[in-house]
């Protein structure tokens, strides 16, 4: 008995699918940017009448919300649209668990800078506000208080997931106090204390972070858990505290500075302390994490030097730096921590 193999011819579905992801995008940014899912959150909602309240063209309105429909952004029975259960709980402005933050500012700002992702490859040159050389990419957000908000709002939607994730699966029963490194808007602090009702805890970034951190902490209802210490972790030590965390902070920077931030984590820590450390951590093989790979693309449109990194990457350096014990832990998504014990 013969068999013979069949050959499957390879087709270019995949390549177009990929190539095209762009036109996808947009529509969800868009979508995001007019606010539909915000206004399909108080009802569903006929086309002609979602038309009049976000002020779309006739020419463009049916074509538009039905992209949505098929991109699994909306539903729709009939002429009446609505809202996906994940659109309604993550897109609704109103919401505390509103993430299109991040989607604000990728349609703002990283959308336009990553049409210049080819010439970022062939030079290493960020292709941000900082472009003409000028600026760094922090000064050119902190200079600018709406832009500076926006930025960590964006910074809050993205990392919620993993910030609550955290909160419940490290053993914080085991420590008292924490600092977060590079706090943003807080809400890693605000998620960790919210889970944890036995911490006081420390947010650490630049005094212009102040306002907004303290607002976010008094809005959660912490204001008498959760403190701002400004400070600058190129200059100054680390608050001395039971846990330290740092999240999306090392990929910003070259291995020397990310080494140096690990060190000054482990000299403010007591023995038996705890730095976490998490990303869009990459997968050791550097095959399977596209996200983070992409986010290290990012990365090099966005700093002069910063770059992503494994899990393995990060353990090494946490041992070279001191740390007797290191683990890499799975969170959400593409998110993953790394914990070095003192």
């Amino acid at each position: 008995m013969s068999t013979t193999s069949q050959t499957v011819s390879p087709t270019p579905d995949h390549i177009l699918q990929v190539g095209f992801s762009f036109w996808a995008c947009k529509v969800l940014l868009s979508a995001v940017e007019l606010e539909i899912f915000t206004e399909l959150a108080k009802h569903p909602l006929p086309r002609t009448e979602l038309q009049g309240r976000l002020g779309l063209h006739p020419r463009s309105a049916r074509d538009f919300f039905d992209a949505l429909v098929a991109t699994g952004f909306l539903e729709r029975d009939g002429d009446i649209y609505r809202n996906t259960p994940a659109t309604d709980l993550y897109l609704d402005k109103r919401k505390p668990t509103y993430m299109g933050g991040m989607l604000e500012m990728c349609n703002r700002r990283l959308y336009p800078f990553w049409s210049h992702l080819t010439e970022a490859l062939r030079t290493g040159h960020p292709q941000n506000e900082a472009r003409d050389g000028s600026l760094s990419l922090f000064e050119a957000l902190y200079a600018e208080p709406a832009r500076l908000k926006e930025f960590l709002r964006a910074m809050t939607g993205l990392s919620r997931g993993a910030n609550a994730t955290i909160a419940r699966q490290f053993p914080w029963t085991n420590y008292h106090t924490f600092a977060d490194i590079g706090t943003a808007q807080g809400d890693l602090a605000v998620q960790i204390s919210l889970h944890n009702t036995h911490l006081q805890g420390v947010g650490f970034d630049l005094p212009e972070i102040a306002p907004i951190f303290e607002e976010y902490a008094e809005e959660n209802g912490l204001a008498a858990r959760l403190r701002f210490q400004p400070g600058d972790f190129f200059k100054d030590p680390f608050p001395k505290v039971d846990v330290i965390t740092m999240g999306h902070i090392l990929h910003d920077w070259n291995l020397e500075v990310k080494e140096m931030l690990i060190r000054k984590a482990y000299e403010a820590l007591p023995e038996g302390g705890a730095l976490i450390v998490y990303e869009a951590i990459i997968d050791d093989e550097r095959r399977q994490n596209a996200f983070g790979l992409l986010m290290s693309l990012n990365m090099l449109i966005e700093t002069q030097d910063g770059f992503d990194y494994s899990g393995a990457d990060c353990s090494g350096w946490m041992k070279n730096a001191g740390f007797r014990e290191t683990r890499v832990e799975a969170l959400v998504g593409p998110d993953s921590m790394v914990v070095g014990v003192k």
